[in-house]
């Protein structure tokens, strides 16, 4: 199969940025997974397909296009593993080595986002399974149902239509099965158990582990993307102030240097900083003066900071301060490159006023 040029990744709300990703990357070794197309007579090898997977395995992602030499443009509907061009059939094998098991996500559309189970939902409750319980559940019988609670709330999962029913008000969501993105064969399911601090050891106040991102502003280390979170680093760190911690972020693998205060990512070399810094309670934090950081949530479910750098967005969290700080429950407005938007400070939302999405906003004190 010839090398696919481009993709096009599709997100969960048509209209919103989408992502173009060039496929001349290094390809992924050891990788347990293979995407391939057939034209009814073979099924042929797609190259660099882990860009496919990378996107396959966010549960907001719909689908992706992709560039091909014989066939022009190509959209692969996650959902159903199928393509919208007739003569063209997709297909993902999963090799995986004996004795391991593939890493296996469950999600639920809420009315804001896709979470996973066994994480907390918008209604601040978590629910009774988690992503293992239900991939077990799936394994007994891919066309069967099951059932579990939310607090007092009872709920029906049926994988054959792939929904999640409330039994008492029949409210009925969408849910989506997908591989968590480990590119070498080694990682599959294989998290191992952080060490934590203790609640005493953050009663006063705890440390925060940031790494410089790629607009000059500390981002904070956070579980859903890395595995890690500050909570958790901290606790390796205290464990050995001058070792090193490895992860993986999608298909690239880094180490947090504690000595050197860095983190490189150990296939192409790049070097990031790295700071710790101590976390006070919220009020120390507001006697120090610090002004909060307003934060969105984006597609795939990381928080993001307000920032005018390199003009992405004409406020900053100081500006929507202000305005917080003169009207709690009013609304202000901004722009992006290319869209506008409205920031409902009762609501705690940013809403898109040409697609109409919806995404959380929160203010951190510190």
């Amino acid at each position: 199969m010839n090398i696919i040029e481009r993709l096009y990744f599709q997100p969960e709300h048509v209209g919103e940025e989408e992502e173009i990703m060039d496929l001349q990357e290094t390809p992924v070794s050891g990788k347990h997974y293979e995407w391939q197309l057939s034209d009814g007579r073979q099924w042929l090898t797609i190259d660099n397909d882990h860009v496919i997977e990378t996107h396959y395995c966010q549960p907001g992602a719909k689908g992706i296009t992709i560039d091909t030499d014989i066939q022009g443009q190509v959209f692969i509907d996650f959902d159903k593993l199928q393509t919208r061009t007739s003569t063209l059939s997709v297909q993902r094998l999963s090799v995986v080595p004996q004795g391991q098991t593939e890493d296996v996500g469950w999600y639920f559309r809420d009315d804001q986002l896709w979470r996973e189970y066994g994480s907390q939902g918008s209604s601040m409750l978590a629910s009774s399974v988690s992503s293992g319980d239900v991939e077990r559940q799936f394994a007994l019988n891919p066309q069967g149902t099951f059932r579990f609670t939310v607090g007092s709330t009872g709920y029906r999962l049926d994988f054959s239509a792939m929904t999640q029913t409330n039994c008492i008000t029949g409210l009925c969501r969408n849910i989506r099965r997908r591989p968590k993105f480990t590119p070498n064969s080694g990682s599959l399911n294989t998290t191992s158990v952080l060490p934590t601090a203790s609640s005493s050891q953050l009663a006063g106040g705890g440390y925060r582990w940031e790494f410089m991102g790629d607009e000059g502003e500390w981002t904070e280390y956070q579980a859903h993307v890395c595995s890690y979170d500050s909570t958790a680093i901290e606790g390796h760190y205290r464990l050995n102030p001058g070792g090193q911690l490895q992860f993986m972020i999608k298909r690239f693998s880094y180490a947090l240097d504690f000595s050197r205060m860095c983190q490189v990512n150990n296939k192409i070399g790049t070097k990031r900083a790295v700071r710790r810094t101590f976390v006070a309670g919220s009020q120390q934090s507001s006697i120090s003066g610090a002004t909060p950081r307003w934060q969105f949530q984006d597609i795939c479910g990381i928080w993001k900071d307000y920032s005018k750098a390199n003009h992405r967005c004409s406020v900053s969290s100081r500006d929507i301060e202000l305005l917080y700080t003169q009207n709690q429950s009013g609304k202000m407005s901004f722009t992006t490159k290319n869209f506008s938007y409205e920031l409902d400070f009762s609501a705690m939302t940013q809403r898109n006023l040409s697609t109409n999405t919806s995404r959380p906003v929160r203010r951190l004190d510190h």
